[in-house]
């Protein structure tokens, strides 16, 4: 069917995972950055790195021949402090991919080392890489296992190494030099949305309280939000949207914690803000309770739109039982992609189907074939002789053989999708990813962007797909 002119562009869609009436929401929460404000990821995260690298030069650290490559590892994926590998886990905690250092490791040394391993993320064994912010801390690190593997980082084991790169990391964030580079130069690291403030005007007029949660702090986050917005708000500026400003929010803590409110323009030493907030004034710290008693809202009236899966998602829907959205900007050309390869994907089922119906063929054979050793009645779908099943085995056996050649090219190319190593931000092999599962169970709609709301319109009603089980009508699988 084709679509209508009223549905959103390819991978502009908004997804969901639990029924969600637009018209109920009286109140929506943003974050900042890569939620409204959406970076050039190579840029930010290159500078991000090259931040860390110096930081590490200046403690003496043999990492001046490293480069930063965007394109090692992906949001979704999970530090294994143990081993010092990163991998890709399904929805059970599955290890489907790994890879030790910066190098995947082949399928008999994955199964080596996971074969009776879980991933369970509350394990202290493992750092879930929830963010684009990820990708230069994961490449660093892989990088730094193999300079630890060569003997050049001296007794650091594989969770030392995780957190020096991560305390080096913070550093470069929270001492401002990094930060100070963005907003010395905003066009090389952000990526425009013309669409972004039509949306949220469009829920502002519709009567939707607006407001801006962001861990950034005010200096950051005016100049990026001004950056981003300004430029498409006719004789008014990026605050005119919000009824409520908050910075350095501190979340996942704001959502269940009671830290006061601080006025940006105040002292840390001064007293905390004890009047009701205002939209005309520009708030640090808070907590969630505050924020839905300042909107007299019970939290299902509330919707919250965030990049981080634990720290927007998670925690708010858990705590406050807020609504949830999580932004996704890789999933864009993810859905476009998997749209381009939907011939190849169907035949790619159609011959998972005909390898199952082998299979299954195979199997009945060999029952067979055991069962006459012993004396036994056939199955009653055999009808050969003994020798004659010997020959329709080896015939099959060179059947999957050729089934399996056509097979792979489809399987390698369907695995590319999305990410060249890893595969699509959502699925481990044939199975959802660990990701996936996370988004399922806390983000009632996942989207590639904030300006999809346009579509969706300020009064969208989204119902929650059908759910699939194994028992539902059978069909190929790729």
């Amino acid at each position: 069917m084709s679509a209508t002119p009223y549905e959103p562009p390819e991978g502009r869609a908004v997804f969901c995972n639990r029924t969600l009436n637009m018209r109920s929401i009286q109140a929506i929460g943003f974050d900042m950055d890569y939620t409204l404000v959406h970076y050039d990821v190579r840029a930010w995260e290159a500078r991000a790195y090259a931040h860390v690298q110096q930081r590490l030069l200046a403690k003496g650290l043999p990492v001046g021949d490293l480069r930063f490559d965007p394109d090692l590892f992906a949001r979704g994926l999970i530090v294994d402090l143990e081993l010092g590998n990163i991998v890709k886990a399904n929805r059970f905690g599955w290890v489907t991919q790994a890879a030790h250092g910066t190098a995947l490791l082949s399928h008999d040394e994955q199964r080596k080392a996971y074969a009776q391993v879980w991933v369970d993320l509350s394990e202290k064994r493992w750092v879930f890489l929830n963010t684009l912010f990820s990708l230069s801390e994961a490449c660093l690190y892989g990088q730094l296992v193999e300079l630890r593997d060569r003997g050049l980082l001296g007794k650091l084991d594989y969770r030392g190494l995780y957190q020096l790169v991560g305390e080096t990391m913070d550093a470069a964030h929270l001492e401002g030099e990094l930060k100070a580079e963005i907003i010395a130069a905003p066009e090389r690291f952000v990526m425009l949305d013309p669409d972004l403030p039509r949306a949220l005007l469009d829920l502002r007029h519709a009567g939707k309280k607006l407001f801006l949660a962001t861990n950034s702090e005010w200096h950051y986050t005016e100049p990026m939000m001004r950056y981003a917005f300004d430029r498409y708000l006719v004789g008014a500026g990026w605050r005119s949207l919000f009824d409520l400003v908050i910075t350095q929010s501190r979340k996942p803590s704001f959502f269940d914690g009671n830290r006061p409110f601080f006025d940006v323009d105040e002292q840390a030493e001064h007293p905390p803000v004890t009047a009701a907030l205002r939209p005309d004034r520009v708030y640090r710290h808070g907590n969630a309770e505050a924020v839905q008693q300042h909107f007299g809202l019970p939290g299902e009236d509330i919707l919250y739109v965030g990049d981080h899966v634990y720290a927007d998602v998670h925690v708010s829907s858990q705590i406050r039982r807020w609504r949830t959205a999580l932004v996704l900007r890789e999933l864009e050309d993810e859905v476009l992609q998997e749209r381009q390869f939907a011939d190849r994907q169907g035949q790619l089922a159609a011959l998972m189907a005909e390898k199952q119906t082998l299979e299954q063929e195979q199997a009945t054979l060999r029952l067979a074939v055991q069962r006459s050793k012993h004396g036994e009645p056939l199955p009653s779908a055999v009808t050969l002789s003994v020798p004659a099943i010997h020959e329709r085995l080896r015939a099959l056996r060179e059947q999957g053989d050729a089934l399996d050649q056509r097979l792979q090219p489809l399987v390698k190319a369907a695995g590319e999708l999305g990410h060249r190593r890893f595969g699509p931000l959502l699925r481990a092999g044939s199975d959802k990813s660990r990701l996936a599962r996370q988004i399922e169970r806390h983000a009632d709609v996942y989207t590639s962007r904030v300006s999809n709301l346009l579509w969706l319109t300020p009064f969208g009603y989204l119902r929650a797909a059908r759910g699939s089980l194994p028992h539902d009508a059978r069909q190929g699988s790729g």
